[in-house]
């Protein structure tokens, strides 16, 4: 059967001091797959739109900032991600700069600034872990990871940095 995801972006804002990073607390919707846990800002691609416009889009609607500067740091296949089961494929952004003024909330929950040191403390999907380190280190090379899931749990982490 072949392989075919659901394409998206995920991005983390870093504030100008590159100390905190903008989340999600997706608080705001009961019977969200995603319910109480932060998480960076993305979606899926949109047909015809490549994956940085995509990320813009994303942060806009989502924060109501424009991405001026932005890093692709990394890809997750994720197979077995999504509710009913379906593949996910993520392309990973860290945001440099941005203009304007985040939203205190949107849809999905609450946006925070988190210090990007305490990341690891909040509660977060369990894969997070395994890839946020890489997508705040000063390594220049991007990951490029899979991570499956069965049954809404993280089954393994495998990743290359070419």
């Amino acid at each position: 059967m072949p392989y075919t995801p659901i394409l998206a972006t995920l991005g983390y804002v870093l504030s100008p001091d590159r100390r905190r990073v903008l989340m999600v607390h997706r608080n705001a919707r009961p019977g969200d797959h995603h319910l109480g846990k932060y998480n960076g800002l993305g979606g899926k691609l949109e047909p015809g739109e490549d994956v940085v416009a995509g990320m813009r889009r994303e942060i806009r609607e989502e924060a109501g900032i424009e991405c001026e500067a932005m890093q692709l740091r990394g890809t997750i296949s994720w197979p077995g991600f999504g509710r009913g089961g379906e593949d996910w494929f993520g392309f990973v952004f860290l945001v440099t700069g941005f203009s304007g003024e985040p939203f205190a909330s949107n849809p999905e929950g609450s946006l925070e600034w988190v210090e990007v040191g305490r990341i690891l403390d909040l509660p977060l999907w369990e894969g997070d872990r395994h890839f946020l380190p890489m997508v705040f280190d000063d390594d220049p090379r991007a990951f490029h990871g899979v991570m499956p899931y069965r049954d809404g749990r993280m089954v393994s982490w495998d990743y290359a940095r070419p």
